[in-house]
């Protein structure tokens, strides 16, 4: 029997509060080499500054792309705007023998990495972390965090599966593996495209899809047009029922991230939300007048935050 597949080198691209959530856990492990990726000016502040996760501060070795040339597993972390772009570091990134994760929201960020390393090196994932960030500072309840679901696309354990839970055994991280990883990604990005968007138009809390018909009717509608989408793409979305309960607990004030977002004036993911299902919706004849409005909505809230409509 040949040597057992180990990872030695992780890095972390995309430093967000996903990006913390991994280098917290990972952290935890001083047999392994761990880095974040960035260059220039962005990598001499993180170099200065630090990352504050929970109260703590971190400080990670930090490489370029190229110093960073074949690592065993690259967790991507990036916000959707920067993926394409990323996707280029993550192909200097790449050695023969490396894994690529990505922990990203929606369902089309491993096809965007996919086109520039080819499929065969990425082990689809997805995570449930409910982290917010209050200024630098990072924080999440490491307890009631679900955390990352992994697996191959056809269900089989394989080597670089165990070699994943090898590296995350005894590190704080919540991880399991699935043998129904595509229905589970779907379902992660039904949570999204429902609970996510509704809320960032009214600028709610949650609590608000149980205390509104109208709401929940708004989500209803959303969740309507992605589960068509996933039947017209055999995805059967009924295999990850069974693990959709277990999601985070979550105050009825909680604001999820595309809120988080027009609040702070960011510029939001809108476009791996309703953006995908319109354009996967197009390419499948499928109607899907609800997310075409909230894509157009949360764009036209993103330009009321760059100052757009500001007449004199």
């Amino acid at each position: 029997m040949g040597k057992e597949m180990e990872i030695k080198k992780a890095v972390i691209i995309g430093a967000g509060a996903v990006g913390c959530y991994m280098l917290w856990g990972l952290s935890q492990r001083d047999d392994i080499e761990l880095s974040v990726i960035a260059s220039g000016e962005r990598k001499e502040r993180i170099e200065r500054e630090g990352f504050y996760i929970n109260q703590r501060i971190y400080r990670p070795v930090v490489k370029t792309p190229a110093e960073a040339h074949g690592a065993d597993l690259v967790i991507v972390s990036v916000k959707y705007n920067a993926l394409k772009q990323v996707a280029k570091d993550i192909k200097e990134i790449v050695g023969d023998n490396s894994i690529v994760m990505s922990l990203m929201n929606g369902v089309d960020s491993e096809e965007i990495i996919a086109s520039e390393i080819g499929e065969e090196r990425i082990v689809p994932a997805l995570i449930k972390v409910a982290s917010e960030r209050k200024e630098n500072n990072v924080v999440f309840d490491a307890e009631s965090t679900v955390g990352i679901v992994y697996g191959e696309k056809d269900g089989k354990s394989t080597e670089r599966t165990r070699a994943i839970a090898k590296l995350f055994e005894g590190t704080g991280l919540h991880y399991r593996e699935t043998d129904v990883i595509l229905p589970e990604m779907w379902s992660k990005f039904r949570l999204n495209v429902g609970n996510n968007q509704t809320q960032a138009m009214l600028s709610v809390g949650v609590g608000a899809y149980d205390d509104s018909e109208h709401v929940a009717a708004i989500r209803t509608g959303l969740v309507k047009e992605l589960e068509a989408i996933a039947k017209a793409k055999g995805i059967d979305l009924s295999k990850a029922d069974v693990y959709s309960f277990k999601s985070s607990m979550v105050a009825k004030r909680a604001r999820y991230s595309t809120l988080q977002d027009l609040d702070a004036k960011r510029h939001t993911e809108v476009d791996m939300f309703s953006g995908a299902i319109v354009r996967m919706g197009k390419e499948l004849g499928i109607p899907t007048p609800y997310n075409e409005f909230t894509y157009h909505m949360i764009k036209a809230l993103e330009e009321k935050n760059d100052g757009l409509f500001e007449y004199e």
